[in-house]
């Protein structure tokens, strides 16, 4: 396995337990949200922003890593009908889109933390640009994926899978 292969695999798996543990953390915010609001009658203000922000995070997080798993969901019966060569033009065309939207994603995120860094979150005290910092992350990794995943399609042994 190549050292660029053993990295995008460890990237996508820790993105997934970034992610799994921001919808932890998530989740228990808005437990405690729900029991502050109705039982104490006190709902803590930092509450919703702080899963919004947790939000963008793990899902920006959980969408590279789908790219690298290929857990997206699409419709592959048209691709599944076609013969071996055209089904690769069609999945290297998908994954050359794949890596457009993760350059987007990089150059614009990145535009838009610099746009917004200068704003506070109230409640949190933290700037709007933090909550966007995922973006260019997730982008670039997305684009590393698709052109990996793209290689792999070119050359099966390629992929770096350990054997069985």
């Amino acid at each position: 396995m190549s050292a660029l292969a053993h990295f995008l695999r460890l990237a996508s798996r820790s993105l997934l337990v970034v992610g799994g543990i921001g919808l932890t953390v998530m989740t228990l915010i808005i437990g405690w949200q729900v029991f502050a609001r109705y039982v104490l009658n006190a709902s803590p203000s930092w509450s919703e922003q702080a899963s919004l922000v947790l939000m963008i995070w793990y899902v920006s997080f959980a969408a590279a890593a789908g790219v690298k798993e290929g857990f997206h969901i699409r419709i592959s019966a048209l691709v599944n009908a076609l013969p071996g060569g055209p089904r690769k033009l069609v999945d290297t065309g998908a994954q050359l889109v794949v890596a457009l939207v993760g350059i987007a994603m990089a150059v614009w995120g990145g535009e838009l933390i610099m746009r917004t860094w200068e704003h506070v979150i109230p409640t949190l005290g933290i700037p709007r640009g933090a909550a966007y910092l995922p973006l260019p992350i997730s982008g670039a990794l997305m684009t590393l994926f698709a052109l990996e995943n793209i290689l792999e399609i070119h050359n099966p042994a390629a992929a770096g899978e350990p054997e069985a």
